[in-house]
Protein backbone atom coordinates (compact mmCIF):
# COMPACT_ATOMS: atom_id res chain seq x y z
CA UNK A 1 0.00 0.00 0.00
CA UNK A 2 2.86 2.40 0.66
CA UNK A 3 4.34 2.31 -3.14
CA UNK A 4 1.20 3.46 -4.32
CA UNK A 5 0.86 5.97 -2.11
CA UNK A 6 4.08 7.45 -3.02
CA UNK A 7 3.65 7.14 -6.53
CA UNK A 8 0.35 9.92 -6.06
CA UNK A 9 1.72 12.13 -3.45
CA UNK A 10 5.34 11.96 -6.85
CA UNK A 11 2.42 12.95 -8.91
CA UNK A 12 0.75 15.68 -7.05
CA UNK A 13 4.26 17.32 -6.52
CA UNK A 14 4.72 20.96 -8.21
CA UNK A 15 6.95 20.75 -11.40
CA UNK A 16 10.32 22.13 -10.09
CA UNK A 17 11.27 25.50 -11.61
CA UNK A 18 12.57 25.58 -14.76
CA UNK A 19 15.07 28.29 -13.74
CA UNK A 20 16.11 30.30 -10.60
CA UNK A 21 17.94 32.59 -9.48
CA UNK A 22 19.31 36.82 -8.98
CA UNK A 23 17.08 38.09 -12.15
CA UNK A 24 18.79 41.41 -14.12
CA UNK A 25 15.85 43.08 -15.51
CA UNK A 26 16.15 43.76 -19.06
CA UNK A 27 12.45 46.08 -19.01
CA UNK A 28 9.46 45.95 -17.67
CA UNK A 29 8.26 42.29 -18.81
CA UNK A 30 11.66 41.15 -19.33
CA UNK A 31 14.38 39.11 -16.76
CA UNK A 32 17.56 37.84 -17.66
CA UNK A 33 18.80 34.90 -14.62
CA UNK A 34 22.08 32.79 -15.95
CA UNK A 35 22.48 34.35 -19.28
CA UNK A 36 18.84 33.79 -20.22
CA UNK A 37 15.86 36.35 -20.95
CA UNK A 38 12.74 35.33 -19.88
CA UNK A 39 10.16 36.86 -20.95
CA UNK A 40 7.42 37.48 -18.06
CA UNK A 41 4.03 34.98 -19.27
CA UNK A 42 0.53 36.77 -19.66
CA UNK A 43 1.77 40.36 -19.32
CA UNK A 44 2.69 43.34 -21.71
CA UNK A 45 4.57 46.38 -19.87
CA UNK A 46 5.11 49.38 -21.46
CA UNK A 47 8.13 50.25 -23.54
CA UNK A 48 11.40 51.41 -22.10
CA UNK A 49 10.92 54.60 -24.48
CA UNK A 50 6.84 54.75 -24.17
CA UNK A 51 5.54 57.37 -22.09
CA UNK A 52 2.03 57.70 -20.52
CA UNK A 53 -0.17 60.77 -19.14
CA UNK A 54 -1.20 60.94 -15.63
CA UNK A 55 -4.70 62.39 -14.80
CA UNK A 56 -3.45 65.55 -15.37
CA UNK A 57 -2.35 64.96 -18.81
CA UNK A 58 1.52 65.52 -17.91
CA UNK A 59 3.81 62.79 -19.70
CA UNK A 60 5.76 60.48 -17.29
CA UNK A 61 8.19 57.44 -18.19
CA UNK A 62 6.03 54.68 -17.79
CA UNK A 63 8.00 52.16 -19.48
CA UNK A 64 11.47 53.21 -17.46
CA UNK A 65 9.05 53.18 -14.07
CA UNK A 66 7.83 50.11 -15.14
CA UNK A 67 11.32 48.45 -15.70
CA UNK A 68 12.95 50.47 -12.27
CA UNK A 69 10.27 48.92 -10.09
CA UNK A 70 10.46 45.80 -11.02
CA UNK A 71 14.44 45.88 -10.77
CA UNK A 72 13.53 47.38 -7.12
CA UNK A 73 11.05 44.87 -6.19
CA UNK A 74 13.41 41.59 -7.68
CA UNK A 75 16.53 42.99 -5.81
CA UNK A 76 18.55 40.16 -3.91
CA UNK A 77 15.44 37.82 -4.07
CA UNK A 78 15.70 34.52 -5.83
CA UNK A 79 13.05 34.25 -8.50
CA UNK A 80 11.62 31.02 -10.03
CA UNK A 81 10.85 30.82 -13.82
CA UNK A 82 8.17 27.92 -14.98
CA UNK A 83 8.57 27.75 -18.20
CA UNK A 84 5.03 27.85 -20.54
CA UNK A 85 5.92 28.86 -24.34
CA UNK A 86 8.90 29.84 -26.50
CA UNK A 87 8.65 33.24 -28.32
CA UNK A 88 9.07 34.06 -31.63
CA UNK A 89 12.39 35.30 -30.98
CA UNK A 90 13.37 31.99 -28.86
CA UNK A 91 12.92 33.24 -25.58
CA UNK A 92 11.62 31.56 -23.05
CA UNK A 93 8.32 32.98 -21.64
CA UNK A 94 7.46 31.94 -18.10
CA UNK A 95 5.44 32.25 -14.85
CA UNK A 96 8.04 33.99 -12.61
CA UNK A 97 7.79 33.83 -8.72
CA UNK A 98 9.53 35.31 -6.03
CA UNK A 99 9.07 34.46 -2.34
CA UNK A 100 5.87 32.93 -3.49
CA UNK A 101 4.93 35.16 -5.34
CA UNK A 102 3.80 35.48 -9.30
CA UNK A 103 5.75 38.66 -10.63
CA UNK A 104 3.67 39.06 -13.63
CA UNK A 105 0.08 39.46 -10.85
CA UNK A 106 2.44 42.20 -8.65
CA UNK A 107 3.39 44.15 -11.72
CA UNK A 108 -0.69 43.96 -13.20
CA UNK A 109 -1.57 45.29 -9.63
CA UNK A 110 0.48 47.80 -9.42
CA UNK A 111 -0.61 49.17 -13.38
CA UNK A 112 2.89 48.31 -14.06
CA UNK A 113 1.49 46.06 -16.80
CA UNK A 114 -1.32 45.20 -18.53
CA UNK A 115 -2.33 41.77 -18.70
CA UNK A 116 -1.58 40.39 -22.15
CA UNK A 117 -5.49 38.60 -23.12
CA UNK A 118 -4.63 37.57 -26.35
CA UNK A 119 -1.71 35.19 -24.57
CA UNK A 120 -3.02 34.78 -20.77
CA UNK A 121 -6.84 34.47 -21.38
CA UNK A 122 -8.51 35.54 -18.03
CA UNK A 123 -5.39 35.14 -15.96
CA UNK A 124 -4.94 38.79 -14.31
CA UNK A 125 -8.10 39.77 -14.28
CA UNK A 126 -8.59 40.34 -10.77
CA UNK A 127 -5.14 42.47 -10.80
CA UNK A 128 -5.86 44.96 -13.64
CA UNK A 129 -9.99 45.43 -11.98
CA UNK A 130 -8.22 46.32 -9.16
CA UNK A 131 -5.12 48.23 -10.69
CA UNK A 132 -7.88 50.60 -12.77
CA UNK A 133 -10.42 51.00 -10.16
CA UNK A 134 -7.88 52.27 -7.85
CA UNK A 135 -5.99 54.15 -10.69
CA UNK A 136 -2.67 52.56 -10.06
CA UNK A 137 0.10 53.36 -12.82
CA UNK A 138 -1.18 53.17 -15.94
CA UNK A 139 -4.61 53.64 -15.00
CA UNK A 140 -4.34 57.09 -13.30
CA UNK A 141 -4.50 58.80 -16.62
CA UNK A 142 -3.99 57.94 -20.51
CA UNK A 143 -1.99 54.93 -22.11
CA UNK A 144 -1.31 53.51 -25.80
CA UNK A 145 -1.51 49.35 -24.44
CA UNK A 146 2.25 48.75 -25.13
CA UNK A 147 0.92 45.95 -28.10
CA UNK A 148 -0.67 49.28 -29.53
CA UNK A 149 2.28 51.14 -29.41
CA UNK A 150 5.02 48.69 -30.80
CA UNK A 151 2.70 48.17 -33.43
CA UNK A 152 2.52 52.53 -33.84
CA UNK A 153 6.59 52.51 -34.10
CA UNK A 154 6.50 49.96 -36.67
CA UNK A 155 4.66 51.00 -39.52
CA UNK A 156 0.96 49.80 -38.58
CA UNK A 157 2.48 46.15 -39.03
Amino acid sequence: MLIPLLILVAACAPAPPTIMGRASVIDGDTLEIHGQRIRLWGVDAPEGRQSCNDASGAAWACGRIAANRLDQRLQNRTVSCFEQDRDRYGRMVARCETDGEDVGAWLVRQGLAVRYARYAGAAYLVEEAAARREKAGVWAGNFTRPEDWRRERRGGK
